[in-house]
């Protein structure tokens, strides 16, 4: 039995949208029930929120589109000013009822001219009789627009005395929109995020015809179980099962597994998921390079231009106190003299080594160290002479708020300010070349 129902709309059109929109069948069903039949006046403005890559912008064009439903639709960061977002908008109404592309120029500078350009677009067209839908995706760019922009759309059905819906989506909430002299308040409608469940009947959808959807359904269950606690995005997800599907297929295509050997399949993909995770959202190489990494074995940062994530850009001598940071945390005090003195004297060879300085420092982990012996080393790693200015010590600040490095204890302490270096060895090496 199908889920959406409507007495408005041919019963295919809602059995094929309900197809195009999975897990979003009462999104769909609430949004039906307010836009009501084509000639009904429906609210005049809906206010669509939710976290990126749920669903909003494609279950509206897919909605509206489906059905043939007059709209407009337009992406406030392509359109950023008043005047370019109004004409888009007079622009694409012009074409709506032609199904033509309109290519005259429309000129709107202010709000009056576009309701009055507005009325004789909705008459020109015999829009009349139906509701227009304008469809204003990452609206939260309204309000960097003139204070009347987002009141006159919100209450433009009233305005232009016409049959208009404004949908508003939006990745805020509308208690951020909300002007301080008061607007008419739309109708707020919420898209939950996909849960592994719909994440996992969304993505099976995609299964290449060479192979029986159960195999493709079992890998994406492995992909979930591997990257959804670090990555709920559809899109990224999309793309990550798109990557990594070869290489999940290749005991089956050498003969040594079939689609039923999920183990075998498993500890194949394992190592190369756990390469993708590194550089989940970064897009650090193409798919292309990716695949051949994946084809010779070898590791990601072996390709040049990789691991930008070990590399931050940051001013001159904060690369060198990052530096010190690091030698003072992972180097034993009673060494500074050997390894930052020119004329250190003579050094008495021993074999005598405590018992915790057997096991490597990397594996100990960083130690705190006082400001005195960081600014000490920084001198003697730096060629030029350096001021202890309130410069050097404003930026030894910014690296604890950046969180390259941690402070130990409070900032009363009598002798000092104790830091430690949270950076990793790779990181290091990066700013040091």
């Amino acid at each position: 039995m199908p889920n959406l129902e409507h007495p408005a709309y041919p019963a295919a059109d809602l059995l094929r949208l309900e197809s195009l929109v999975p897990c979003r069948e009462s999104q769909v069903s609430t949004l039906l029930s307010i836009f009501g039949e084509r000639q009904h006046f429906s609210f005049p403005s809906i206010f669509i929120y939710g976290h990126t890559s749920s669903g909003k912008t494609y279950v509206m064009q897919t909605l509206l589109t489906t059905l043939q439903l007059p709209h407009v639709f337009v992406n406030c960061v392509e359109y950023f000013t008043s005047r370019l977002l109004l004409e888009e908008i007079l622009i694409q109404l012009q074409s709506c009822s032609s199904g033509t592309e309109q290519t005259s120029p429309v000129h709107c500078d202010t709000l009056n001219d576009f309701v009055r350009l507005f009325k004789q677009a909705v008459v020109s067209q015999e829009l009349q009789d139906q509701t227009i839908y304008i469809v204003l995706d990452r609206a939260e760019q309204l309000r960097e627009m003139e204070a009347n922009i987002l009141p006159a759309f919100l209450r433009l059905q009233e305005l232009t005395d016409r049959n208009v819906t404004v949908v508003l989506l939006s990745e805020i909430v509308w208690e951020l929109f909300r002007p301080n002299v008061g607007c008419f308040e739309p109708f707020t409608m919420y898209f939950p995020d996909y849960s592994i469940g719909h994440l996992q009947k969304i993505l099976s959808q995609n299964h290449p015809p060479e192979y029986s959807a159960d195999f493709y359904a079992a890998y994406i269950n492995i992909l979930l179980g591997v990257f959804y606690m670090v990555c709920r995005d559809l899109k990224e997800l999309r793309h990550l099962a798109a990557l990594n599907f070869a290489k999940y297929c290749e005991p089956v295509v050498r003969g040594e597994a079939n689609e039923r050997d999920t183990r075998k399949l498993w500890k194949n993909i394992e190592p190369h998921l756990k390469k993708a995770m590194q550089t989940v959202y970064l897009r650090e190489i193409s798919s292309s390079q990716w695949e051949r990494l994946q084809h010779d074995g070898g590791e990601p940062g072996q390709l040049k231009g990789l691991s930008a994530h070990t590399h931050v850009e940051l001013p001159y001598y904060s690369k060198f106190l990052l530096i010190a940071a690091y030698l003072a945390s992972y180097n034993p005090v009673r060494t500074d003299k050997r390894f930052f003195l020119k004329h250190h004297g003579k050094i008495r060879k021993t074999n005598f080594m405590k018992k915790h300085e057997k096991t490597s420092n990397h594996l100990l982990g960083p130690k705190p160290f006082p400001l005195d012996r960081l600014l000490a080393i920084l001198y003697s790693i730096v060629d030029n002479r350096v001021a202890p200015t309130a410069n050097i010590f404003s930026q030894i600040t910014s690296l604890v708020t950046l969180q390259l490095l941690s402070m130990v204890g409070q900032n009363d302490q009598l002798d000092g300010p104790r830091y430690k270096c949270t950076v990793s060895l790779d990181f290091i090496r990066a700013i040091a070349r």
